[in-house]
């Protein structure tokens, strides 16, 4: 099952340069369309908003490193809000699909460089925190980069044999760089969630395929407001796959939440979740109902 958006996309954005991971994802999620380089994530966002491209396509979270935390800051500007007046601006992205994209860092280097002779290495902060135990084997001095292709490019630049850049072979073969050594991520399982965003809701159907639901909510100012705001997804058997905490305005008391759930909102179990969490919830805002990539079937 796709989304009609993704169907049709010409042109989808990603954060970083040629050969960055994200372009590999998008090349693997949309084939079909062009994808276009930005160089931040809000740039990429941007370019759905004035229409430059149909789609962007954003990292999220990795199995290795965790959440993406820029990223997290800025879906708090997408969805519809189902309660509560919500004006922290405007809501005109929604996501439309995710795709899981196993990454392979390679450690590049110039041609000719012995592994031996490099002291420093440079990389998107994420990517250096997937290789913590080959920058600690070596004793690199890391350096962070604003993406890893535009790492393997500035090396290249350099042109000097005691720097490396973490990157994919990909970007190693746009820079004209070596591998010096192959696979350096800390676990075979390093795989990151993409989110694939929209300049409408494509909301997938409640035909029984697999849904995901993403949604942001904030509790109201009462005792235990969070545990009762979830109790509705327990008792009516549906599963959270995720749910984070965000500190809002420079305090420590007020709090917003991100949340995936397994299942549609017009699934009679969600619908009746759906229906507490607002009872006790001063604000949802619904980001996206679209259909579960694959890869959670296969998940360990």
């Amino acid at each position: 099952m796709t989304s009609t958006l993704i169907a049709r996309a010409k042109r989808v954005a990603f954060q970083g340069e040629p050969g960055a991971y994200a372009n590999l994802a998008a090349r693997e999620a949309l084939p079909h369309a062009e994808a276009v380089g930005k160089p931040t994530f809000e740039a990429a966002l941007e370019a759905v908003r004035t229409g430059d491209t149909d789609l962007a396509i954003i990292p999220v979270e990795n199995s290795v490193y965790g959440r993406i935390a820029d990223v997290h800051f800025l879906v708090r500007y997408f969805g519809r809000a189902i309660k509560g007046h919500v004006s922290e601006g405007p809501r005109n992205l929604f996501i439309v699909g995710e795709h899981f994209h196993r990454v392979r860092h390679q450690l590049l280097g110039l041609k000719g460089a012995k592994l031996p002779g490099v002291k420093t290495v440079y990389s998107q902060g994420p990517a250096l925190g997937q290789c913590r135990k080959i920058v600690k084997e070596l004793n690199l001095a890391d350096k962070q980069w604003s993406d890893t292709a535009g790492a393997a490019r500035h090396v290249a630049e350099l042109n000097d044999p005691s720097a490396s850049a973490i990157a994919s072979s990909l970007a190693g073969e746009i820079y004209g760089l070596d591998v010096l050594r192959a696979d350096i991520e800390d676990e075979p399982h390093n795989m990151t969630r993409f989110l694939v965003i929209g300049g409408e809701p494509d909301d997938a159907p409640n035909d029984g395929s697999r849904v995901i639901t993403t949604f942001l909510f904030g509790v109201r100012n009462v005792p235990a407001a969070l545990y009762k705001a979830m109790g509705g997804f327990a008792t009516n058997g549906v599963n959270m796959t995720k749910l984070e905490s965000y500190q809002l305005g420079g305090s420590f008391n007020a709090t917003e939440f991100y949340a995936d759930i397994e299942g549609h909102p017009d699934a009679r179990n969600v619908r009746l979740a759906l229906e507490e969490l607002q009872f006790f919830a001063s604000k949802v805002v619904m980001l996206g109902i679209y259909p579960a990539h694959p890869y959670r079937g296969e998940m360990p």
